[in-house]
């Protein structure tokens, strides 16, 4: 999985007009439109990688130490992902479950490469609320107007433009975990919110 994101990152770089860079899964839905989503990622002057040292078993538990002493307890940074020869063959070599390559690789080398240039937050709406390995999954039943609206302002974080930092209410641009059977109702409820001018 990660040598796929560093390939889909590689091709995107070719383009030197692109300058921000969204990796996704394929259960995550946008919770806004195309506009509005462009304008809140470059319009910061940071990066969106939620990155943070968890004492837990769920964080450091997941730890390999044999890949100490490599890893210890924007553009250019795509561009430093993709060139990385430094972390990608210990996280290759030495992380197996519970580490788990896709989930701890970009996190930790955002952190070592540009710490001062990311948020420590994501853009992607997750409920972990339920505990264990994995997030919540969203099915058809669960799809409903007022789950779209938690997710879309149920929360406050701060957010760094180029020019300031101001609390906002609109932390998440994407969520996590739907089944494919939720596509129905996803649709009908982005029809609606057209019609009532919903951004």
């Amino acid at each position: 999985m990660l040598d796929a994101e560093r390939r889909l990152l590689a091709n995107a770089l070719l383009d030197a007009s692109n300058e921000r860079f969204v990796l996704l899964s394929e259960s995550c839905i946008p919770l806004f439109d195309f506009p509005t989503v462009y304008d809140y990622l470059i319009g910061s002057a940071l990066s969106f990688v939620s990155s943070f040292d968890d004492p837990r078993k769920a964080g450091r538990g997941r730890y390999s130490r044999r890949m100490h002493p490599t890893v210890t307890s924007a553009r250019g940074l795509a561009v430093g992902i993709v060139s990385d020869r430094r972390y990608y063959p210990v996280f290759r070599e030495h992380c197996r479950p519970p580490c788990y390559v896709d989930e701890h690789y970009l996190p930790t080398v955002v952190a070592k490469l540009a710490p001062g240039l990311n948020a420590n937050r994501s853009v992607t709406w997750v409920d972990w609320s339920r505990g264990g390995s994995h997030p919540a999954t969203y099915k058809r039943r669960d799809v409903s107007l007022r789950l779209m609206e938690r997710m879309r302002s149920g929360s406050e974080c701060v957010y760094s433009s180029n020019n300031n930092r101001t609390t906002a209410s609109s932390c998440f641009l994407f969520a996590r975990k739907f089944e494919a059977s939720a596509l129905g109702r996803l649709l009908l409820i982005a029809d609606a919110a057209k019609r009532w001018n919903w951004h």
